[in-house]
């Protein structure tokens, strides 16, 4: 019995910490909800502020490391060195599996590499932590456009278009893969 209050207060502390540590994601999963509610309806001009705070928060992980890792993939993507960026996001994967945005970057950069089975991997993976990464769902119709999958290409710009409905790169795939397929839209 002497072990009970000693066991209570354990459990407690880690019923505690449980509580605390899910509050942050919580919180920003909420936000992302009320962005992706707000994206939903938006004028194109409102809609590419709301998609910028969105990709802000997808760049958020919780561990400033993680978000260093990240930021130093989306710089070497940017100064087009590809092997470095593959690197940093694969150390950023390695350590947070859960990262969609650092699978996200990395598939841009194996997409920059003409590595599109790792680009689809890694998509893949982005959709399966985040279905509403309407830059993912972009990037795979990107992929499927360049690999002569139009058709399925089309499908994946689609449903990157249902989510954020003003997203001018998707609006040009969109048109351009509805003409390789012989379809006119109107």
């Amino acid at each position: 019995m002497r072990d009970r209050p000693r066991y209570l207060n354990h459990t407690v502390a880690a019923l505690l910490a449980l509580v605390m540590f899910s509050l942050p994601a919580t919180a920003a999963e909420t936000r992302l909800d009320t962005l992706f509610s707000q994206l939903e309806g938006a004028a194109p001009e409102e809609a590419r502020r709301i998609a910028s705070e969105i990709e802000l928060e997808w760049a958020k992980s919780g561990s400033p490391a993680m978000d260093l890792l990240l930021r130093r993939g989306k710089d070497a993507l940017e100064a087009g060195d590809m092997e470095m960026a593959v690197e940093h996001l694969s150390a950023a994967i390695d350590h947070a599996p859960g990262f969609a945005e650092a699978w996200h970057l990395r598939s841009v950069a194996f997409f920059r590499q003409e590595h599109y089975g790792l680009a689809l991997n890694d998509l893949a993976q982005v959709i399966a932590l985040e279905p509403r990464h309407f830059n993912a769902l972009f990037g795979m119709g990107r992929v499927l456009e360049e690999t002569g999958r139009a058709a399925l290409a089309h499908e994946a710009f689609e449903r990157s278009q249902a989510i954020h409905p003003h997203h001018e790169a998707v609006s040009e795939a969109l048109e351009r893969v509805s003409r390789e397929m012989g379809g006119t839209d109107l």
